[in-house]
Parts: structure tokens; sequence; C-alpha cells
């Protein structure tokens, strides 16, 4: 069982920056990969962000260079650090945990992830 809360999101003028953290619990050795979604009103949730226990990480085509996934040490806390952000980054972000077996190729597929949080609100304005 991995419980997560995420944290830090808010509104943010377009060019500014927010970092999102999602504490994770459980034993890390149980997380194979870590991942940031969002799902803005009226879309289907997406990948944004992946990492996996090497420390491999891939992004959304929408976010790279502005976005950076990583964890802390013990790596029970998994953060988004975003930069320049745009009003199409408006969304709730959404952290998620995979249990089993992972491929960074994951972050395309929702369903495969078992573990998410309650969710934290972004909202970039112009």
């Amino acid at each position: 069982q991995v419980m997560l809360v995420e944290s830090g999101g808010g509104s943010v003028q377009s060019g500014g920056s927010l970092r999102l953290s999602c504490a994770a619990s459980g034993s890390a050795d149980s997380r194979y990969c870590m991942a940031w979604f969002r799902q803005a009103p009226g879309k289907e949730r997406e990948g944004v962000a992946i990492i996996n226990r090497d420390g491999i990480t891939r992004y959304a085509d929408s976010v790279k260079g502005r976005f950076t996934i990583s964890q802390d040490g013990s790596e029970n806390t998994l953060y988004l650090q975003m930069n320049s952000l745009k009003p199409e980054d408006t969304a709730m972000y959404y952290c998620a945990a995979r249990t089993t077996t992972c491929s960074v190729y994951s972050l395309a597929v929702t369903a495969l992830f078992r573990y998410w949080g309650q969710g934290t609100q972004v909202t970039v304005s112009t």
C-alpha cells in the first residue's frame, strides 16, 4: 500500500515558477516508478514527468526544458520544479506510483499506475 500526498500548488502569473511536492509512504524499494500527471477541465489526464528507481527521467514534450522531476535522498518525497509556466499548464496535478516493473515509457499509460494522490491545483494566469 502506498499513500501519496501532494502539496505546493497555487496561482502564479505566466512565466513564474512553482515546486510541487509529493510525500510517499512505505518503502521506496516498493516504488519502481514515480510520476506526475495533470488533468485540465474537459481534458484527459496526461503524463507530465516520470522517474524510475535508477533515476532515469522522461518528460512530456510540452514541458521539456521547463519542468524537472526529482526525488530526495530517501526517495520518500517526489518533486516537480516548474519554471516558465504558461496558462496551458493550468490543471490539477497528481502524483502517482507504480509498484511493479516499470519503464519510463509508462508515462504514456495512466492505467499502469495503481496509486494516486488527491491532487494539487496549479493555475497560471496571463
